[in-house]
């Protein structure tokens, strides 16, 4: 996050209006929600999750047994069925 003097940036008539509620005081200003990114998108989390779920459906479908699964993707049986069953 970085600082920047609200002289530099807002018009002086948005200036007094802002004045108006809060004078001195620091005040955040969150990005507009469509640049949000939404959980996972940045890191690549989200794609690592959804491809190696659709291994464990393919695999499970191929024959491997949630046991098989679980060992090999270290991942709970519950874990397992959670993704087949969802």
């Amino acid at each position: 996050m970085k600082y920047r003097n609200a002289n530099d940036i807002f018009p002086d008539e948005l200036l007094e209006e802002i004045r108006k509620y809060s004078s001195g005081e620091l005040i955040y200003i969150p990005e507009a929600s469509p640049t949000k990114k939404s959980w996972g998108e940045k890191s690549g989390s989200r794609d690592f999750y959804i491809k190696r779920n659709a291994q464990i459906r393919q695999q499970h479908t191929e024959g491997k047994s949630i046991a098989q699964l679980a060992d090999e993707f270290a991942l709970s049986t519950d874990s397992i069925r959670r993704i087949l069953y969802s």
